[in-house]
């Protein structure tokens, strides 16, 4: 088993970061590309290059049509259900152990209830998926109602095939809505490539029509920024400037630039040559908040960041609208339950949408925490090297959102050895 020691010899935190693109963002251009039959590399700057990402990338090339294997990319997977429902001839679609325990039931139905042949392998709801050719797709039904209430990449890959089928498509989430934000991008995607997808009242409405292949830039991921908030929100001094980060962003994550005003963390926008768009990051004192209350039902996937800024400067934090959190990666209630343990913090979770924590992270001998897999656990941990040395078990599950994160870290002073 692979470990990192980090350490960094000083609180301060000086540097320029290029961050990847958004992972989410160019998948949802990966697939609608795709749909147009256009080769990406001729429309895409920016592409991310996450595993993920490049496991989409594969899968999408794939020339021997027939096995499909996403690996443990949870996006990657939904979306290619959806992508794979139409095309002619029949295929498997499998992926890893945790991803045969990731629920994909209600995808499936919705599908099945649009006229496509998907039907599961194994055990009911779950992967892997035998999905058939595409006769009856879209000719019967074009109203549906879909769970909203288990993962907005549901509704999102269903969208992205809708201006392909011959009616369009009518969505009607059913359910509390998770990451709408997720959804809204979606729709802005599509529209940029020319889709007409609107939002009338409870539904949303796809005309039938073929997708336009045009030029985007891929904004920088807004989840992999969150990091390098929570370093700058340990930092005794800091001046950090990131960059792509759009102004006008499509991504719900960004909204961490607001939570981290609360831990004296201020951003500030610039324009640098050739027009890119950067983001300073500066570390004010002063007095911390008391508790950070927060509803992360809109942006679950930094949740585990807020959890350990909370912990790192003792802030008592209270995070709900989590439902979605135990079938990620890992079920990241509980690792964060455990793994904070480790640093003296205590942490209740009195239902599984919702969870509290309290107390200073505080340490003698060197902790190492483990990442389950998980390459947010890693990142979301990792900052606490600010205030002491610690270890990171299996580093190398960042690659599948943020392959050069611990090269960005040791280019921003920290001390990494490797075990």
């Amino acid at each position: 088993m692979e470990i990192l020691h980090l350490s960094k010899p000083d609180r301060a935190l000086y540097g320029h970061v290029a961050l990847d693109g958004s992972k989410s963002l160019s998948n949802r251009a990966l697939i609608i590309l795709a749909l147009a039959g256009a080769d990406p590399s001729g429309w895409l700057r920016n592409l991310s290059t996450s595993k993920d990402t490049a496991t989409l990338q594969r899968l999408l090339a794939q020339t021997d049509a027939g096995a499909y294997d996403a690996g443990d990319a949870g996006t990657t997977f939904r979306f290619m259900t959806a992508y794979l429902a139409t095309r002619p001839g029949a295929q498997v679609l499998s992926g890893s152990p945790r991803m045969c325990q990731r629920p994909v039931g209600a995808l499936v139905y919705a599908l099945r209830e649009l006229g496509a042949d998907v039907n599961f392998l194994e055990r009911e709801g779950y992967p892997p998926l035998l999905i058939g050719a595409p006769d009856r797709l879209g000719k019967a039904n074009r109203a549906i109602r879909v769970d909203a209430d288990v993962s907005s990449q549901f509704l999102s890959a269903l969208l992205m095939i809708g201006p392909c089928l011959p009616r369009g498509l009518e969505l009607i989430p059913r359910g509390r809505l998770v990451s709408r934000p997720y959804l809204d991008m979606t729709m802005r995607i599509m529209r940029h490539f020319g889709a007409r997808v609107d939002w009338w009242g409870e539904n949303i409405v796809v005309d039938p029509g073929a997708y336009t292949p045009r030029p985007l830039t891929i904004e920088a991921d807004w989840s992999a920024a969150s990091y390098w908030y929570a370093l700058t929100a340990f930092a005794e001094t800091a001046e950090l400037t990131l960059e792509a980060l759009f102004e006008d962003s499509w991504q719900g994550d960004a909204v961490i630039m607001e939570m981290m005003k609360q831990f004296g963390v201020e951003s500030n926008r610039e324009v640098a040559p050739g027009n890119v768009q950067t983001l300073t990051l500066k570390k004010h004192p002063g007095a911390l908040p008391a508790s950070f209350k927060w509803d992360f039902l809109d942006c679950p996937d930094i949740a585990q960041t807020l959890a350990v800024v909370c912990a790192g400067l003792g802030v008592r934090g209270v995070f709900t609208g989590l439902e979605t959190l135990a079938i990620k990666e890992t079920d990241r209630t509980a690792a964060l339950r455990y793994e904070l343990a480790k640093v003296g913090v205590d942490f209740r979770a009195p239902d599984e949408a919702t969870f509290t924590l309290g107390g200073k992270a505080s340490w003698k001998n060197t902790p190492r925490f483990a990442t389950y897999g998980d390459h947010r656990m890693a990142m979301a941990f990792a900052p606490l090297a600010m205030l002491g040395p610690v270890e990171i078990e299996h580093p190398a599950v960042v690659a599948k959102s943020y392959p050069k994160f611990w090269e960005h870290l040791e280019a921003a002073g920290f001390r990494i050895k490797k075990r």
